[in-house]
């Protein structure tokens, strides 16, 4: 099985993160050593997820990320000189559904999810070189609904990526929907609120209490040897993941 892209394999030094999140998130990171790469905003896509990494960005593989045009000449320039390859996307993204999409590919065991009417072309080119098995569904926020905890196992709020992944023989934690901060929308995606510091640590964007399935989630991760960080006293939100490198 390949290693997720979504899951450094040292403990990361880099990590790709909501430009805008609270001061005391970034200093928790600081503390870990881990340097920040605070996201710009992507302009031509609506407001509230304009800073989200997932929208603009997808690791290919532990050392390659390919970048939306919107935003490349940024991420080539924080990037430079760290080891890791960027390759400028074909699509340009746009503001509405599905035009903010191109980017948002979802990643566990040998499957790249997605509705791959709206991939980007040369996302797809770069996953099939990885030897992916394409797995289409309706939804296009792939990435931002799925919370990748291990190699194979993820959890989500939605329905038909559940399904589906579990008749592939992957570990899927279904959740009640919602609960989770979006601004401007009524809620956001468990995808997007988290990411993994390493094979070992799990990280959460803010608290689960106001989330009626939190016991089951933290007992979930926990099941996969997972230590759980979290970045901020806040309530926990959607902030695009927690994109984590570990750059020489």
């Amino acid at each position: 099985m390949l290693t997720n892209p979504f899951i450094p394999n040292r403990f990361a030094n880099r990590v790709i993160i909501d430009g805008r999140i609270f001061p005391s998130a970034a200093a928790r990171l600081k503390k870990l050593n881990i340097n920040i790469i605070p996201t710009i905003a992507c302009k031509e896509v609506a407001e509230p997820i304009s800073y989200h990494p997932d929208i603009v960005i997808h690791p290919i593989n532990h050392n390659t990320l390919i970048v939306a045009p919107n935003v490349f000449d940024y991420y080539e320039d924080k990037l430079h000189g760290l080891g890791i390859k960027i390759i400028k996307g074909d699509t340009e993204l746009g503001k509405e559904y599905p035009m903010d999409v191109a980017y948002n590919v979802g990643r566990i065991g040998n499957f790249a999810i997605h509705n791959f009417e709206y991939t980007d072309e040369k996302l797809k080119y770069y996953l099939k070189k990885e030897k992916l098995e394409f797995i289409n569904i309706k939804q296009g926020y792939t990435k931002c609904s799925m919370a990748i905890v291990s190699n194979n196992s993820i959890i989500t709020a939605d329905y038909p990526i559940y399904k589906k992944l579990k008749n592939l023989g992957i570990d899927v934690l279904l959740i009640r929907p919602g609960y989770i901060e979006l601004p401007s929308y009524p809620y956001g995606f468990i995808g997007g609120a988290t990411g993994n510091l390493s094979n070992d640590d799990f990280v959460f964007s803010g608290h689960l209490d106001d989330h009626p399935d939190k016991v089951k989630i933290i007992n979930f991760i926990k099941k996969h040897n997972k230590k759980i960080f979290w970045l901020s006293d806040e309530k926990v939100i959607d902030i695009g993941t927690i994109i984590t490198l570990y750059c020489q």
